[in-house]
């Protein structure tokens, strides 16, 4: 059975100080959470904060928005990979639809950057995901399946099982809204079954996908509850540490039976 996994991704939010404020509280609210794989993904400048904070706690893992493909190089404004290590960074989201909207990032720049991340063993969060145009005019599927083909080109069997995939319908992303559990599972359902057509089918069955899109601790629940949803990637919900929390607990395994 895969392993939900719940991240919290900031954006452009929290100062050094917010950061370790919200660590303190959700390693109250969680305690030693072993059953869910929780992910806090910051901005840059309080990575460092929030791996403090966390101190000896090991059932939180810290990620990153983003990252160049180069190991070094002339790319002001850019992080590497290997910088992300330096930090202990062990997660990496990547081809987010504001990182494709407002940067320009197409399915190719996310592929370099995703081979990239594995070979220098982070494990990234690939984000995928239909406008409300696209959806009305009927092309969910196409849209799915040309992101991900081309987003998780030349990966072998294992650089596939350890992806996330995210699907996040852009029209639900700080919207308030969000798909209904059936849209969510159907999506869910038709990445896994492109994913074994580019793999196989065992393959296809140990990767996760993550939903996103305006989940809250009040859809949390139904949600994840969907056979081919393993957890979410949470984005101003995650900004309160008690909400994000209870998007924790509504994707353990005794809350969903």
């Amino acid at each position: 059975m895969r392993k939900k996994i719940i991240a919290a991704n900031w954006k452009m939010n929290m100062t050094q100080g917010e950061a370790a404020a919200f660590v303190e509280t959700l390693l109250l609210e969680l305690g030693d959470e072993s059953d869910v794989d929780v992910v806090i993904i910051p901005p840059f400048t309080a990575i460092p904060k929030v791996t403090e904070a966390l101190g000896a706690a090991q059932n939180i893992k810290v990620g990153a928005q983003n990252m160049h493909w180069e190991r070094s190089g002339a790319f002001t404004g850019e992080i590497s990979a290997a910088m992300l290590r330096d930090l202990y960074v062990r997660y990496i989201v990547l081809g987010h639809s504001e990182r494709r909207q407002y940067f320009g990032e197409t399915d190719e720049i996310v592929n370099r950057k995703v081979r990239a991340a594995h070979e220098a063993l982070l494990r990234p969060i690939v984000c995928i995901g239909e406008t409300l145009d696209q959806r009305e005019h009927g092309n969910v599927e196409k849209i799915l399946a040309h992101q991900l083909r081309g987003s998780l080109a030349d990966l072998n069997g294992k650089e596939l099982t350890e992806t996330v995939v995210a699907y996040e319908p852009v029209w639900a992303i700080g919207t308030g809204r969000n798909a209904t559990p059936q849209q969510a599972q159907e999506a869910h359902a038709f990445i896994r079954h492109t994913l074994t057509q580019i793999s196989d089918s065992a393959t296809a069955e140990k990767v996760r996908i993550q939903y996103g899109g305006s989940v809250k601790p009040e859809n949390a629940a139904e949600l994840m509850s969907q056979p081919d949803i393993d957890g979410a990637l949470v984005g101003g919900a995650s900004l309160d540490a008690r909400s994000f929390a209870q998007i924790v607990k509504a994707a353990r395994p005794d809350d969903r039976d």
